[in-house]
């Protein structure tokens, strides 16, 4: 059986992906064939793989640190709330239908254990090492009994488990004692150590709760790993996004992103926040909008929901106001559908409503369907006209996720040309234009394509043109986002190798490291 290893937690955001992915970094580095694997992720972050699949984006971080292209096997069962405690239902890349969290626990789950155990047996046969990541906290009684992502895991592989806990939002102590409490038996067996995470300040203070946590548990206390501040590294999920409302307004470009109820894929702007001339903020009412030099509506998992919210709250009407003033508009995925003249949905497939009117920017309209495209994509973009400069980039990867069909009207402009769709050759045009808004000069852009932001060479133009409106200077390309990237594994790697006692670790799992 292949050598694995299970980062658990006290609760959610504790950081176990952030963990988990500095050991696929460690082991990849050490020359092993490691591989992370996470059986269930609930999340809007999501990720494209090579042959079409869908899956969390954590497990994606977590390949590149272990020198991986992502595959569903490190993920097969995904879980993408859609609202009203119903998700939709991701096996092994593929939707398979919207589930309420009862139907889902009651009814599925187990089910799709099979399908985790197939992934496992793959990924053992290939792998040296398995990296697993858990969920949430193991200790959760209501959900136990379905649980298919923590300890029914472990106890299948019996792989020995590392319990997390964040101290940085306290209780620590109270909830590695209480969840190793609150589990069977068989299970705490199961649990070979404790780390504490996120902790700020002198570590030798810590002595004491150690010594605590290791006699009244019986389980040593791995390590202390510190809070490490802008890692760089893909997050997760919506908690994460919490901690990106309060960003420093300092940075001479300021870039909005509309916050809705249902945003999804927030990735897509982290190279934007990551750059020095940047300040990028999370908006979630019309008070906060102030007056950024660009806004951006991104993806959602209910466009109809997310696109009702804006005109419920106020907030189509700012972005209006603004937009007629000039401030350029850029959608992204289902906040490029949002700037269309209408969403139809016959199918009822995201609500109940057949049809809505969009917000009427550009001459499209978009009809969804029960199926999905989902797909990577290579493409140009061919001499774009965007606030009086001229924009053109060649091979930017990115990837479509989405569910409907766009139709255009006559005089609607393209400015990205696909030239590869799942490695194979393509030609077809994405997104739409609108350069000129009641008469002001304004710029409404979309697109389909996530990560657009992603190249190097795009973005700095895109952020120069900004600038110029401004009268500043245009820069050169500030940041490599790949190397930037391997830089931040390298050194999340090297904090959890100095934090962890790698000795014991490896007598953990059985083997010289």
């Amino acid at each position: 059986m292949s050598n694995a290893i299970m980062l658990m937690g006290t609760s959610s955001h504790v950081g176990k992906s952030i963990i988990t992915t500095a050991l696929c970094r460690i082991f990849h580095q050490q020359g092993r064939k490691v591989v992370p694997f996470k059986a269930q992720n609930m999340a809007l972050n999501s990720y494209v793989t090579r042959d079409g699949r869908e899956m969390g984006r954590a497990q994606v971080a977590q390949a590149e640190a272990a020198g991986l292209e992502p595959m569903v096997d490190m993920n097969p069962v995904l879980l993408k709330p859609t609202g009203n405690s119903c998700s939709q239902v991701v096996l092994m890349g593929k939707p398979i239908g919207n589930m309420s969290a009862r139907e889902y626990h009651k009814g599925y789950s187990l089910k799709a254990f099979d399908a985790v155990k197939e992934s496992l047996g793959r990924l053992q046969a290939e792998y040296d090492t398995i990296v697993i990541e858990g969920a949430g906290s193991p200790a959760e009684v209501n959900l136990k009994a379905n649980d298919i992502v923590n300890m029914r895991v472990a106890k299948y592989l019996q792989a020995p488990v590392l319990l997390i806990a964040d101290i940085d939002r306290g209780g620590a102590l109270a909830a590695l004692v209480g969840t190793l409490e609150l589990l069977d038996e068989d299970e705490r067996a199961l649990v070979k150590g404790l780390i504490i995470n996120k902790f700020r300040g002198d570590v030798s203070l810590l002595t004491p709760a150690i010594d605590f946590l290791e006699q009244k548990t019986g389980k040593p206390v791995l390590g202390v790993v510190p809070h490490v501040e802008a890692l760089g590294i893909d997050d997760e999920d919506s908690v994460s996004l919490e901690e990106k409302q309060a960003v420093p307004l300092d940075a001479p470009i300021k870039i909005a992103v509309i916050r809705t109820p249902k945003l999804s894929n927030f990735t897509d702007f982290d190279s934007l926040a990551a750059e020095p001339d940047v300040s990028l903020y999370y908006v979630s009412d019309k008070e906060e909008l102030g007056e950024p030099d660009m806004i951006i509506l991104p993806g959602s998992k209910n466009t109809t929901e997310d696109l009702i919210h804006l005109r419920e709250t106020g907030m189509e009407r700012e972005i209006s106001r603004r937009a007629a003033k000039g401030t350029p508009l850029w959608g992204i995925c289902g906040g490029y559908q949002m700037l269309g003249k209408a969403i139809h949905d016959p199918e009822h497939t995201e609500s109940e409503h057949d049809s809505i009117e969009g917000l009427g920017y550009l001459d499209m309209e978009t009809t969804f369907a029960a199926q999905k495209r989902t797909t990577q994509v290579t493409a140009d973009c061919v001499q774009f006209p965007f606030l009086g400069q001229l924009l053109a980039a060649q091979d930017m990867p990115g990837y479509e996720i989405h569910m409907g069909k766009t139709a255009f009207g006559p005089a609607v402009h393209h400015p990205f040309h696909i030239h590869a769709r799942a490695a194979q050759e393509a030609d077809s045009w994405d997104g739409a234009v609108l350069r000129e808004q009641n008469g002001q000069q304004g710029e409404v852009v979309g697109t389909y394509i996530h990560g657009i932001f992603d190249h190097d060479g795009f973005r700095r133009q895109v952020i120069n043109a900004l600038r110029s409106r401004k009268g500043l200077s245009p820069l050169a390309i500030q940041r490599n986002v790949r190397a930037e990237k391997e830089k931040a594994y390298n050194h999340l790697a090297a904090v959890v190798r100095e934090s962890l006692d790698m000795e014991k670790l490896a007598e953990i799992m059985g083997e010289k490291l």
